[in-house]
C-alpha cells in the first residue's frame, strides 16, 4: 500500500479518536508509519535523502520507556506493515509531517488533562518522539527542495 493512503488512514483514525487510549494508540501508529517510511526511503529513496531517512527511522524507534505500544481495539498491529511503496517521497513527507504535527497536538491535549502521572509521561515522551521525527521530515523536505532548484 502506498504511504499516502496509510498516512490518510492514520490521520482519519486520529481525528475520530476521542478516548485517551485511542489517541495514544494512534500516536504510536503514526510513529510506526514514520519508521516504515524512513526505512523505505533509507534503502531505496533518493540518494540525498538516505542518511536523513535513516535518522527518521531511528528517531521513530528510539526507546521511550513505554514497554508496550497500545493498539486500537479494531487493529491487529501497526498499519505501517502494509507499506509497500513511497511513490512520491515529497508528497509522502508533507503528509507525514502534517500527521506528526496533528499527533503532537492531540497528545498535548491528553497530557494537560491526564490525571495519571504515567500517562502524562508517556504523552510527553511520545510528543518528543513526534517532534524529533517531524524535524527529520522537515530536513528531508529541504533536501528535496534544494534538489529541485539544482543546489547540491
Amino acid at each position: 500500500m502506498d504511504a499516502l493512503r496509510l498516512i490518510a488512514a492514520t490521520r482519519q483514525a486520529l481525528s475520530q479518536s476521542s478516548a485517551v487510549h485511542d489517541i495514544v494508540a494512534e500516536a504510536w501508529q503514526a510513529q510506526a508509519l514514520a519508521e516504515a517510511i524512513g526505512t523505505r526511503l533509507a534503502h531505496g529513496g533518493p540518494p540525498e535523502l538516505r542518511a536523513e531517512a535513516q535518522a527518521l527511522k531511528e528517531a521513530a524507534t528510539r526507546p521511550t520507556g513505554v514497554t508496550e505500544r497500545p493498539q486500537p481495539p479494531e487493529a491487529c498491529g501497526p498499519r505501517a506493515v502494509a507499506l509497500t511503496l513511497v511513490e512520491d517521497p515529497q508528497c509522502a513527507l508533507h503528509g507525514l509531517g502534517e500527521l506528526l504535527g496533528e499527533v503532537g497536538a492531540a497528545l498535548v491535549a491528553v497530557a494537560v488533562t491526564a490525571d495519571d502521572e504515567a500517562l502524562y509521561w508517556q504523552c510527553i515522551e511520545a510528543i518528543d518522539t513526534a517532534d524529533e521525527s517531524g524535524d527529520r521530515v522537515v530536513g528531508m523536505l529541504r533536501k528535496l527542495a534544494l534538489r529541485e532548484h539544482g543546489v547540491h
